[in-house]
């Protein structure tokens, strides 16, 4: 009899993974039709343990990565799915039961000590012909963008071997990827690097900095002028680790530092900013103003006043409901001609989420729509996660919403452009929709400029894909 999955809250409901690799080469469209001009493949990834955890560590964040696709064209859509087979996949399929621990400080099996872990299970990105499953440990895996077959891992043409994040950026005008690695010098180091690759898939730029002191740092934000390194204190600290503490901890004291350095400029220039402890997954955008003869970066920032989903440096234990506390949306302003070295926030709505989108033809420049997901509803039944998808018009502050219905959740949303060179905000915002009734997803396609109005189209999945992390949008050109 195999080892049931435990009743871990992580492991329920629609965060259980799903154990079947399916096609199914024609949805159904249950709702509106598809647009004719809406043609590409929607990419999701996340966390799909592939055997039970060992114990009761068990943590979201380290279960083997899958990737879903769900492929648009000619008003038709079609879907499959797949486990990213890194070295840790190959090794535990072949033994038929887990090695790798899914909990942060766990030991593995005897003789699993030389077994890379890699996940790869954060996001999916389509850059210079490769798809790429990234989480934030590891080099990315390559996957086939049809089959998503894997590939294996991919190096750069072994021009760099190190971490990458899962949120590289891209520049909408010169096609590049920029990416940063956080313990670059080995675990525990307090050490960052940074990488450009050009749009043809080159390694144009690499570098080493030390940072102010070792965390986990998720993401980070590049306008067209500058880059930006957030570090906030989910600290990783060597000793504590020895001593039996938690591998990454919310450690306050040990203060928020924002690092800005100038694209074209070395990374000894990098100036750091101060602030108040908290923590940031996911900023929206960012953008280089130079209004008033002043040069200032300003920063749209989804901010928790501590990391979500860890203990606190003393141990004590984090909360394990998304809903303990969501993410404000607010906005830092970093001036770089002033002397001061702290910045300024502003929230910019009273509506916490989380999973922050736009239209990214404006990565890094100025821009006016952004889109997220929320939690507006009273928990409802074990498993409960975002149950609406909110577009916010940062010029005015108006705000309009799509909730789904009772029992319904969705995932992160992502913008897709009505034509290549529509204006801002014209197009639509595609997400999944868990049904818990039916037990099964639905591809939902919504009007950008009045998701209000709800799905344009709803199409039918043959399962359900679990509450994962990020997706992203390749379209067919």
């Amino acid at each position: 009899m195999s080892k049931p999955f435990p009743n871990n809250p992580f492991l329920q409901a629609n965060f259980a993974p799903v154990m079947a690799e399916c096609d199914a080469p024609e949805l159904v469209v249950t709702e509106g039709e598809l647009p004719r001009n809406l043609a590409g493949t929607l990419y999701r990834n996340g966390p799909n343990p592939m055997f039970p955890p060992f114990g009761d560590k068990h943590h979201w964040f380290l279960g083997e990565g899958m990737v879903h696709a769900i492929h648009v064209e000619d008003g038709k859509a079609s879907y499959r799915n797949r486990w990213v087979r890194t070295e840790q996949y190959e090794a535990q399929r072949k033994a038929g039961e887990r090695l790798v621990p899914t909990g942060f400080g766990e030991a593995g099996a005897a003789g699993a000590e030389t077994i890379k872990r890699n996940v790869a299970n954060t996001n999916i990105v389509w850059h210079a012909g490769k798809l790429l499953a990234l989480d934030e440990g590891n080099s990315p895996v390559a996957m086939d963008g049809d089959t998503l077959a894997t590939r294996g891992s991919w190096t750069f043409e072994d021009k760099y071997e190190g971490p990458m994040t899962a949120h590289p950026k891209f520049d909408p005008r010169t096609g590049e990827m920029h990416f940063f690695g956080y313990m670059a010098a080995g675990p525990g180091s307090a050490v960052m690097s940074y990488q450009v690759v050009d749009r043809d898939g080159k390694l144009t730029r690499t570098d080493m900095f030390p940072t102010p002191y070792a965390s986990m740092v998720h993401d980070f934000i590049v306008t067209d002028e500058h880059v930006i390194f957030p570090i906030f204190p989910a600290t990783i600290d060597v000793e504590r680790i020895m001593k039996g503490g938690p591998t990454i901890a919310w450690d306050p004291d040990a203060g928020t530092h924002i690092g800005i350095m100038a694209r074209d400029a070395s990374v000894d220039t990098i100036r750091w900013f101060t602030g108040d402890p908290c923590y940031v997954y996911h900023p929206m955008n960012a953008y280089t103003s130079h209004e008033g003869g002043k040069t200032r970066v300003i920063a749209d920032m989804m901010k928790y006043s501590r990391v979500p989903l860890f203990p606190s440096a003393d141990g004590t234990k984090a909360p394990l409901d998304l809903k303990d506390e969501q993410g404000m949306l607010v906005r830092w302003t970093f001036d770089l001609d002033g002397n001061s070295d702290t910045y300024t926030e502003e929230q910019i709505t009273d509506l916490g989420g989380e999973f922050p989108r736009f239209d990214e033809r404006f990565a890094g420049h100025g821009y006016r729509h952004g889109y997220y997901a929320a939690m507006m509803r009273p928990k409802e039944r074990p498993g409960s996660s975002y149950d609406t998808l909110v577009h916010i018009d940062l010029q005015t502050g108006a705000r309009k919403a799509w909730e789904p219905g009772s029992g319904k959740y969705v995932h992160e949303p992502v913008f897709v452009p009505s034509k290549a060179d529509a204006a801002e905000g014209d197009g639509y915002l595609v997400s999944l929709v868990y049904d818990t009734d039916r037990n099964i997803s639905d591809f939902v396609v919504l009007d950008a400029e009045d998701i209000s109005r709800g799905p344009i189209a709803r199409a039918e999945l043959p399962t359900r894909v679990p509450f994962g992390f990020h997706g992203n949008w390749r379209g067919a050109e």
